[in-house]
């Protein structure tokens, strides 16, 4: 079967040679999954020339598994920028931090408590206590398609994928439906960095950066204000568990900007990646029929199908999130301190070194969590428990309901621009079950 993406036309050439690959300029998502066999047999580490944390330095693309293993593994040698504090701008001033950035220079600023964080405030919500949200997701999935299940044919993205983490995040936090529209607003501001920043560090211009901040300072005000009416008035939501619990390294409660900060992060990492993720599966099931047979047919694959679709289509293909403390060697390549590495998770989860038939989706691989899409480590994605039980909620609900599906009418395939694998649209015909 297909496992490469469909791509939309595009001007950019097709890389043949190292000197061609160019993963960060406009129309390179069309060439992500063409680039990486490129850079494993001739560049595994590849130089971004001046891309370093400070001038005279340089950026590095790993695209080998066990070099992004072995950097994530090890925050405390490869720390992470979130974690450093911010430097002042070259007048003096000090940049301007958003709510999450500000709660991790209280809550989280080294390992340790990096750990505690995630234990105490996240993992109960959305990691390993995901699954109280199961019969939340199964009526949220549920309703979506009520919606569209007698018209035979749908808009995978706009009816569903991109709605469903929409609904299960308001749920969560608390945040009545009414105002998800806004929501996606706020969320599309705080990853503007990551569609539209320049460069491997997403860059936004100037202006650029003062939209996001004008847009994402009416997200802080909403937080603040339910913030202080969950304060008295207090549900079932994590957004009120935030206001009462006990954070056990300070043994203290949290303060409003540090509840403000959680529910940032939460929003950030709550609503894209299950998006572009349930995309890719729809594609790779309209891609062979017989798969979508084989695992309707017998759930119990269905587990290892949605692990190998994140392997093989990583929604976020690669972030620039570590820096060297010291001359560092990667495949032969040094890399000098204060050089910033560009972790390539979509190439480390099809390198030929580290998996058998790198680039077939096998319901039976061994270990197929050990892929990088949600990273590796105690810095891996709080949220990957909730978007593993969505998918896993969605596709047994879509499989129940549909017999089978191809694509429709309309399909461009084009992908958004940035560092994420989203496509705008999915147009899918189905036979009701």
């Amino acid at each position: 079967m297909r496992t490469e993406p469909r791509t939309a036309p595009n001007s950019m050439k097709c890389p043949v040679a190292p000197e061609d690959v160019d993963l960060f300029s406009p129309g390179a998502q069309e060439h992500w999954y063409e680039a990486y066999p490129v850079l494993h047999a001739k560049s595994p580490v590849h130089r971004i020339p001046g891309e370093g944390s400070v001038p005279g330095t340089d950026g590095f693309i790993l695209t080998k598994y066990e070099d992004i293993l072995r950097v994530v593994r090890d925050p405390e040698r490869f720390p992470p920028g979130l974690t450093t504090p911010p430097k002042p701008n070259p007048d003096g001033s000090m940049p301007q931090m958003n709510a999450m950035m500000e709660s991790i220079q209280t809550l989280r600023p080294n390992e340790e408590l990096w750990r505690a964080h995630k234990s105490e405030l996240t993992d109960p919500w959305v990691g390993t206590g995901a699954t109280r949200h199961h019969d939340m997701i199964k009526a949220a999935a549920k309703g979506l398609i009520d919606n569209w299940i007698d018209k035979a044919k749908v808009d995978f993205v706009g009816e569903f994928a991109r709605l469903l983490p929409q609904i299960v995040m308001a749920n969560v936090l608390g945040f009545p439906h009414a105002d998800i529209p806004r929501m996606e607003k706020w969320g599309e501001a705080q990853v503007m960095a990551f569609v539209y920043g320049h460069g491997h560090r997403n860059l936004l211009t100037p202006e650029q950066a003062e939209e996001q901040n004008r847009i994402l300072a009416g997200f802080k005000e909403y937080v603040a204000d339910w913030v202080i009416e969950k304060r008295k008035n207090p549900k079932g939501d994590m957004i009120s568990w935030l206001t009462q619990a006990t954070y056990s390294p300070f043994n203290r409660k949290l303060t409003d900007m540090e509840i403000n900060g959680i529910v940032y992060a939460m929003m950030i990492g709550g609503l894209e990646t299950t998006q572009y993720a349930m995309a890719e599966q729809a594609q790779l099931f309209c891609e062979d029929p017989e798969l979508y047979r084989t695992v309707r047919n017998d759930r119990s694959k269905l587990r290892g199908f949605i692990e190998e679709a994140l392997r093989l289509r990583a929604p976020t293909q690669g972030l620039s999130t570590r820096t060297t403390t010291q001359d560092e060697e990667f495949q032969g390549v040094k890399a000098p301190a204060g050089s910033i590495l560009h972790m390539r998770w979509a190439a480390g989860n099809r390198d030929p070194d580290e998996w058998e038939c790198p680039h077939d989706l096998l319901l039976d691989r061994k270990g197929v969590t050990r892929h990088l899409t949600f990273s590796q480590g105690s810095r891996s994605c709080p949220g990957s428990g909730i978007s593993r039980q969505e998918q896993l909620i969605a596709w047994n609900l879509l499989m129940d309901r549909i017999e089978s599906l191809e694509y429709g009418e309309g399909n461009t395939f084009a992908h958004q621009p940035g560092i994420m694998l989203g496509l705008f649209e999915l147009h899918l015909n189905f036979r009701k079950a």
